[in-house]
């Protein structure tokens, strides 16, 4: 790493008479390109801006499209036309071996252009001497054979820790853990698993560790590649609760004593710097964050690889035979992106709108019965274009020795005859349903009422307070918030126990613009009653028999 300097900013200062030479001409470039640069360094970032897709054109070549970037000194680099390059004929190919991963790279180039006779320096050197005219901005293509070490990703170092247990030519093992977490927070530690795809089976186990901080699953950590699904990367994520009290620093990672890597046949140690540094604090994390990004020095902000490129693509490779193909293209293997502000003005935009113009999340939930010998089950679905969330809950019958039954009936109030047409139903008179079956056929049954009001009030509905039912004396609520919309009325009910039904009736207290009373009812029966009842029946009806025949 080296840190770039671009200031002090120095310029020309002119004035009549002033001998120009080729430094002062060279100080306003530099003075106008450094500010320039410092700034994208600064404002933008490092990565791509647009464009610059690598895709596969064969088994043996990949073509590179017209794009922007910015590298990690604030050049620009602009690629103006698609330009298509066989990978063994790049830069930093190598022949040695083809069952391996490789990263396509961008980098900042100049190039001379248009080379002139030099007067000056004809007139001391006997030879034709030429210089170049113009230097044309440019750039260079070709391949690291590497991947690239974490702390190169000065971003990402802010908010999180990335160590690297374990790499050779063909598996690379990482650790990521957050910087900050909260007082008794959940978190993740983050094992990743790069391999190549003729890299053998690779297996890990381990134990989580760590000062002030303890593992959500006491279980080891157990992973095993598949046979059936080859990839390039393998994300174990590990679930750690933080301290319940804010210490400052702490250290977090994975036991090494405990560690098991193999890779095919062979099992390999892991390095011996294995944990990671994690602060448990008492505020925001994210402002932690960004305080620790605005706080960085200036030289620490531009600090830059020595030979500063972006990644554009992970290429996996396959060996046959003598020679390669190419499997895989990964495009921006390390997220190396300039995102455009107004883009995401826009996306913030259209973010919080999204948000505001669903409103509250509207909630939904059935109660349904499953059979007694199965588990409960619960399904929650989101309906994003409604906001709505549902929950669908079912219950095992659960058999107790008792039964219930339930549902509602609508009385006619509404006062029609051949005198006088009235709508409104009379104070003082009885109005009387159907039958009813209740369903538990003969016997002593025992019925409860209660008025239901339903409310077609918005305000009710988001407060869940549409549906009401009313038993007893409902005047009680009278003059306060639950008080009763609907008519005052009494309910009384018959039941008939040979036949398996009743009846509900109702008396209005006074007139009312209803046409309708809706009442909610519930039958209870014991079995044991329902049975003493079934069998007086069945002899009640056993001795009507015989006296008819005698």
């Amino acid at each position: 790493m080296k840190k770039t300097r671009y200031y002090p900013f120095e310029r020309n200062r002119y004035f009549y008479g002033k001998l120009l030479t080729v430094r002062d001409f060279e100080s306003e470039q530099k003075y106008f390109n450094d500010k320039r640069r410092m700034m994208n360094r600064l404002l933008h970032g490092v990565g791509v801006i647009t464009g610059l897709q690598v895709i596969a054109v064969d088994d043996k070549s990949v073509s590179v499209e017209m794009g922007a970037a910015i590298d990690a000194l604030g050049r620009e680099i602009i690629v103006s036309s698609p330009v298509t390059l066989k990978l063994s004929m790049m830069d930093g190919f190598t022949n040695n071996e083809y069952a391996k991963n490789v990263y396509l790279c961008i980098a900042y180039d100049e190039k001379g252009k248009e080379p002139v006779h030099s007067v000056a320096n004809a007139a001391v050197r006997s030879d034709e001497i030429s210089e170049y005219n113009r230097v044309l901005e440019s750039y260079r293509l070709f391949i690291r054979e590497e991947a690239p070490d974490p702390s190169l990703f000065a971003l990402d170092s802010v908010m999180e820790q990335t160590s690297v247990l374990y790499q050779d030519s063909q598996v690379r093992v990482l650790q990521t853990t957050p910087r900050y977490v909260n007082p008794g927070q959940l978190f993740e530690m983050i094992l990743k698993v790069e391999k190549t795809l003729q890299a053998p089976k690779v297996v890990l186990q381990c134990e989580a560790a760590g000062d002030q901080v303890e593992p959500e699953d006491s279980s080891p950590v157990t992973f095993s590649e598949p046979q059936d699904r080859q990839e390039t990367e393998y994300e174990i994520k590990v679930p750690l609760r933080a301290g319940r009290v804010s210490k400052g620093k702490s250290r977090v990672g994975i036991r090494r004593d405990t560690a098991v890597l193999r890779i095919g046949d062979k099992q390999v140690s892991l390095s011996a710097a294995s944990m990671n540094e994690l602060s448990i604090i008492s505020g925001s994390v994210q402002e932690q964050w960004l305080d620790d990004y605005v706080n960085r020095s200036l030289e620490d902000s531009l600090e830059s690889p020595s030979e500063p490129c972006i990644y554009l693509a992970k290429i996996n490779l396959l060996q046959m035979g003598p020679t390669y193909i190419i499997e895989k293209v990964e495009p921006v293997p390390f997220g190396e992106y300039v995102y455009n502000a107004t883009a995401l003005h826009k996306l913030g935009l259209h973010e919080g709108t999204s948000s505001s113009a669903a409103g509250p999340i509207v909630t939904k939930s059935t109660v349904r019965s499953v059979p007694a010998d199965r588990e409960p089950e619960l399904t929650v679905t989101y309906n994003r274009n409604d906001n709505e969330l549902s929950f669908d809950l079912g219950l095992p019958e659960v058999r107790t020795g008792e039964e219930l039954r339930t549902g509602v009936v609508d009385i006619p109030v509404s006062s029609f005859n051949k005198f006088a047409v009235s709508p409104f139903g009379k104070g003082g008179k009885s109005y009387v349903s159907a039958e009813i079956e209740h369903g538990f056929g003969a016997g002593n049954t025992y019925i409860v009422t209660g008025l239901e009001e339903v409310s077609d009030d918005y305000i009710s509905d988001i407060l869940s307070n549409s549906e009401r039912v009313y038993y007893g004396a409902a005047d009680v609520f009278k003059g306060s918030e639950y008080e009763q919309h609907g008519p005052d009325v009494k309910i009384g009910t018959i039941v008939y126990p040979r036949k398996g039904t009743f009846r509900i009736g109702v008396r209005l207290q006074q007139p009312t613009e209803a046409t309708n009373i809706r009442v909610r009812w519930w039958a209870y029966q014991k079995p044991s009653e329902a049975e003493d009842a079934g069998a007086s029946v069945e002899h009640s009806v056993l001795e009507a028999a015989i006296g008819r025949e005698e």
